[in-house]
């Protein structure tokens, strides 16, 4: 199962500028192990407002459960708030069927599409 979360750090006040880069170093290499295990799919950077921290990311977990003790196993968890959407799959969402590498081809994949004349 697929989900899409909104996470928003907040920084406490007073924090020393040593322990956010020490966090950003953790998380940083926290999101790298859930990256090769599967549970990180993709993760992006939405346009910031001056100060503002947030990030989008697509994750993979087999339930609800799941994912929440992926989300909690991340350090900026502790400054962060998740807002979690579950997916489910569109019937006209091109990459269905497809291999997460492969090419992206637009429409129906390509094993499903008509064979042109």
């Amino acid at each position: 199962m697929e989900f899409f979360v909104e996470m928003v750090t907040t920084v406490p006040d007073g924090t020393p500028p040593e322990d956010v880069t020490a966090m950003r170093e953790r998380e940083a290499a926290r999101s790298s192990q859930l990256a090769r295990n599967g549970s990180l799919r993709r993760l992006w950077r939405p346009p910031l407002a001056e100060g503002e921290w947030r990030s989008w990311g697509i994750f993979s977990a087999p339930d609800p459960d799941a994912l929440e003790r992926v989300l909690a196993s991340m350090p900026l968890r502790e400054w962060r708030h998740d807002t979690v959407t579950p997916l489910t799959r569109h019937p006209n969402d091109p990459g269905f069927g497809l291999p997460d590498d492969a090419p992206q081809t637009g429409g129906r994949p390509a094993a499903e599409r008509p064979e042109s004349a």
